[in-house]
């Protein structure tokens, strides 16, 4: 299955949750930078390579990163640069290759609450 894919059934687990007020979640499309003109401006916009498909917002100010991958997908050089400076921040960090997988992550965030 495409990444897009995963990431769209992900993100259709994920509305019903931020609908109940237990998480805030965006994508960060890294791959929109498309031709290199456009590029440029995106990074002298902020666009970091190697930033996680997904960002998780918590209540009290806890944050986590998720990386979305077919079954076959690896990541980039700067995509594990990015989940290094994660993890040596605090910030939990993990690479899901199904909308189960996506589930799990996000419901050992919650804690039971789901």
């Amino acid at each position: 299955m495409l990444e897009a894919r995963i990431q769209v059934e992900i993100v259709k687990y994920l509305i019903p949750l931020r609908k109940q007020g237990l998480l805030e979640f965006f994508s960060v499309p890294n791959e929109a930078a498309g031709n290199p003109v456009r590029q440029g401006q995106m990074i002298a916009m902020g666009l970091r390579p190697g930033v996680s498909d997904m960002v998780l917002l918590f209540p009290h100010g806890r944050v986590a990163f998720m990386e979305v991958k077919n079954e076959t997908g690896k990541q980039r050089e700067a995509q594990k640069q990015f989940q290094q400076m994660c993890l040596s921040f605090g910030f939990p960090y993990r690479i899901v290759r199904s909308v189960s997988e996506a589930r799990d992550y996000t419901e050992s965030l919650l804690g039971g609450l789901v």
